[in-house]
C-alpha cells in the first residue's frame, strides 16, 4: 500500500461486473463507488454513488476512489459522468485531473439511470 500525507491508500479493486469500485483496507471493503458503463459512442463511465463505511470517513477513501474512477476513465479513453454529487464536487475541485463530461452524455446518463433503477 502507498503512503499519502500520513494515511495509508486503500487497495482499490474493479468489480465491473458488478458495478462497483471498491476500496480494501487490511482486506476489508471501507468504500465502494457503485458505476455503469454507458455504452454508444462515445461509451462513458458514470459514478452513481460514493459511499464509505462508517468509521472510515475522514481517511480519502472516497477521494482515492474518485480519483480512480477518472484514472480508470482515462485509460479507456472514455468520459467519466459524475451524477454523484461527491464525484461531481472532487471533479470540480480537480479539473487537472477530472475532464468535464459533455452535456449531452451527462443527460444520456441521467436518462438511463432514470429508466433503470435497479442501477442507483
Amino acid at each position: 500500500m502507498a503512503e499519502r500525507v500520513g494515511r495509508i491508500a486503500p487497495d482499490i479493486r474493479d468489480d465491473r461486473a458488478n458495478g462497483n469500485l471498491l476500496a480494501y483496507e487490511n482486506g476489508q471493503a471501507v468504500g465502494v463507488i457503485a458505476y455503469f458503463v454507458m455504452d454508444g459512442d462515445p461509451a462513458a463511465l458514470v459514478v452513481v454513488h460514493t459511499v464509505v463505511e462508517p468509521g472510515h470517513e475522514g481517511k480519502g477513501i472516497a477521494g482515492a476512489l474518485v480519483q480512480e474512477f477518472y484514472a480508470m476513465g482515462g485509460r479507456a479513453g472514455v468520459p467519466v459522468v459524475p451524477l454523484c454529487p461527491y464525484a461531481a464536487q472532487w471533479a470540480a475541485r480537480h479539473p487537472d485531473r477530472a475532464s468535464e463530461a459533455p452535456a449531452v452524455l451527462v443527460e444520456r446518463a441521467r436518462t438511463r439511470l432514470k429508466s433503470h433503477p435497479e442501477l442507483y
